[in-house]
């Protein structure tokens, strides 16, 4: 378990809300849900979309706003916002930096409490300027996992995604005036679905990205992510992808 703020996390979860995939209707705790009939036709199409989306994926830049639900109580309970970039660093790895600028309940005005979160060399790490502090979390032999996270939706190839997940093609839907491709994702690692019961992912059907993600995990609860203003390919300077401490800043490396 990793240590935060005085608070225990699971690695897995504690990435989910970080980086939401969320992102990716199941009965909690039942594990595998009973798809509905798929349409192959339509998922091979938006499954080709992405292969060939990501064969020629440099970098992505989107604005972004997760929210995340818990059941108990039955409303949102915190929001986050910023901007998100991602970049090839390889031929099968990318980086990924959030910039998480403002952060709050939704009951609340949302305050600028900014944190860093920076996913690079099979390491996670999280940059709190308030504590001046960074958490780092090495995946070791859970880096595939994890990284199959990170590229979910921005760079990552449908046939990835089918080796990962159990795919079922849900429909269209238009999500802020873009069509979208709807899917469902089930986790086939039985360790992910130890913490995350299902996934929907919104692909854009002329472009082959996420507009948007669900994921919910054992107890009902869900982060929702919303991706804006996405830019695909454009040059993005090697500074965003660095964190900016303090020669003060002191590094946590925290226990798997």
């Amino acid at each position: 378990m990793l240590r935060i703020g005085g608070r225990k996390w699971n690695p897995m979860k504690l990435f989910s809300l970080l980086v939401p995939l969320t992102l990716y209707v199941v009965s909690v705790g039942s594990g595998r849900a009973q798809q509905p009939p798929a349409d192959s036709g339509q998922l091979n199409a938006v499954l080709a979309k992405m292969d060939a989306t990501a064969a020629s994926f440099r970098t992505a830049r989107a604005d972004f706003e997760w929210d995340r639900y818990e059941k108990v109580i039955d409303e949102v309970d915190d929001v986050q916002k910023g901007t998100v970039y991602y970049r090839r660093t390889g031929k099968n790895d990318i980086e990924m930096k959030a910039d998480i600028k403002m952060a709050g309940s939704d009951s609340a005005a949302l305050k600028p409490e900014p944190k860093f979160v920076l996913v690079s060399e099979g390491k996670v790490r999280m940059y709190q300027p308030k504590a001046d502090e960074v958490t780092v979390y090495d995946m070791g032999k859970k880096r595939s996992e994890f990284e199959s996270f990170v590229v979910l939706g921005f760079g990552g190839s449908g046939q990835d995604l089918v080796k990962q997940f159990d795919v079922t093609y849900l429909g269209q839907e238009m999500v802020d005036g873009i069509a979208a491709a709807k899917l469902q994702l089930i986790p086939k690692s039985q360790s992910v679905r130890n913490n995350f019961t299902k996934i929907l992912l919104w692909i854009d059907l002329d472009r082959g990205i996420s507009v948007q993600q669900q994921l919910f995990d054992l107890q009902g609860d869900y982060r929702l992510a919303k991706y804006l203003s996405i830019k695909l390919n454009e040059k993005i300077g090697n500074e965003v992808f660095q964190l900016k401490t303090t020669g003060k800043t002191r590094t946590v490396m925290a226990g798997g």
